[in-house]
């Protein structure tokens, strides 16, 4: 198995993996009974638990009914279809560590636009009153737990017995090889990706999905959406309509490049993504706030202004591989370094480093605008509770985690040429400061 090497220590990394695998499931049932039914209060939850404590835990849990594996099943083969039968480009992925070439079909941004079409016409006609996800919210975050558990435990089984390509195979662990995963490519047959749909097509789907329930259910309520729903919804449609826009360089990222389809990667996108990555939005649901005219433009151009920073950052990198290095930026010939490195295979390969641009300023400055993005969307709910900001310290913990183990994994890849890159670039995430 390639790239096994963990970042941190031996009882850090085996620490961390089995902390989130026992308390990220009752955490997400933890963070939409607060929103939901503690006025989104920490200090309203925590005497709860403090009086009754674990059995208040399972009193609390909500077990998954009919209608929320209904609703789970609907969207699921809705997607699965739009990513299988929508035309697309054809878009070659990065070589992988084993030689290999993935092959996609760039169709996300048709996929999004008849997704959200669909969702506000079946609304609009009567057909389907998106308040029903709302209400049935925490039976379908609880049947997300377990389904998703079993679809990690059959990836887990695949990768052993079915591998879709040599880009896989075992760690000699169980536990490392059920949280990373066993697989870097997972298939059905030979076009349906499981981790272009398990990340885009369901996690991000779902996350523009859940934002526009939101809006309606507080419509519903209260027969108005108040100004800071809307800007936190419009700031969440926007990110999530770059992303899809952006979706073929998401496939070079080391979301699906390097991490393999496991627990960490497959079940995160499919149950914490709708869960804790559209939480401010189910905070504002009964907690409305009128921000006014003035505020609610500021954060809103603000919101906008830092998804655009993180888009082009992304276009700028794109741009310049695709270019092969042959373009301007920010109107000038690039800043770079030929970087040489072998696959697993022995086979010589080479990559080019940018070391101008926004890429100068930092190695992972596109993180920079990613935080500050979540930071704005969630800051139409100020500061009467502190829980809907869990998502921006979360996202913050996450970045910085994952910019130092692609540092780490960049450094064993290009050894010197990554050292000199880091001497061109000398900040990882934040100018001059980090």
């Amino acid at each position: 198995m390639g790239e096994t090497k963990t970042v941190h220590s031996p009882l850090v990394t085996y620490a961390s993996m089995l902390s989130l695998l026992t308390l990220c499931p009752p955490f997400v049932i933890l963070i939409w009974y607060t929103m939901v039914h503690a006025d989104g209060s920490l200090s309203i939850a925590f005497n709860y638990f403090k009086q009754n404590g674990l059995q208040g835990l399972i009193s609390i849990w909500p077990k998954p009914t009919a209608i929320a594996w209904k609703i789970i099943a609907c969207f699921a083969a809705f997607e699965a279809v739009l990513q299988l039968a929508l035309p697309g480009e054809r878009v070659e992925g990065p070589i992988s560590p084993a030689g290999n070439r993935p092959v996609y079909k760039a169709n996300g941004v048709l996929a999004y636009a008849v997704t959200m079409v669909a969702y506000v016409t079946i609304w609009r006609l009567g057909i389907f009153n998106p308040a029903i996800v709302y209400d049935h919210l925490g039976e379908i975050f609880s049947a997300l737990i377990v389904g998703s558990f079993i679809f990690c435990i059959f990836l887990y089984i695949k990768g052993h017995l079915a591998p879709s390509s040599t880009d896989s195979g075992s760690s000699g662990n169980l536990i490392i090889d059920f949280y990373w995963g066993m697989e870097l490519y997972p298939r059905f047959g030979k076009n349906f990706d499981i981790k272009v749909f398990t990340n885009c097509r369901f996690g991000m789907m779902s996350w523009a999905v859940l934002a526009v329930t939101y809006c309606i259910k507080q419509y519903e309520e209260n027969g108005q959406v108040a100004d800071s729903m809307l800007v936190n919804t419009a700031l969440m449609l926007i990110y999530v309509t770059k992303f899809f826009w952006w979706e073929p360089g998401y496939w070079n990222t080391m979301d699906i490049a390097h991490d393999r389809a496991g627990f960490y990667i497959c079940w995160g996108c499919l149950v914490w993504v709708p869960s804790v990555y559209t939480s401010p939005g189910l905070y504002l649901v009964n907690h409305p706030v009128n921000l006014g005219l003035q505020l609610a433009l500021f954060i809103f151009v603000a919101g906008v202004g830092s998804i655009f920073v993180n888009y082009d950052c992304d276009r700028q990198r794109q741009y310049f591989r695709r270019t092969g290095g042959k373009c301007l930026i920010w109107g000038k010939p690039p800043s770079k370094i030929e970087a040489f490195y072998h696959t697993t295979t022995g086979e010589k390969k080479s990559s080019l480093l940018l070391t101008s641009g926004w890429w100068g300023l930092s190695r992972h400055f596109h993180y920079v605008p990613e935080i500050l993005a979540a930071f704005f969307w969630t800051l139409p709910a100020l500061f009467n509770h502190c829980l809907p900001y869990f998502y921006v310290v979360f996202l913050t913990i996450l970045l910085f985690d994952r910019a130092k183990r692609d540092d780490d994994r960049c450094a064993t890849k290009y050894q010197k040429y990554w050292k000199q890159y880091c001497g061109k670039v000398p900040s990882r995430i934040i100018p001059g400061i980090y």
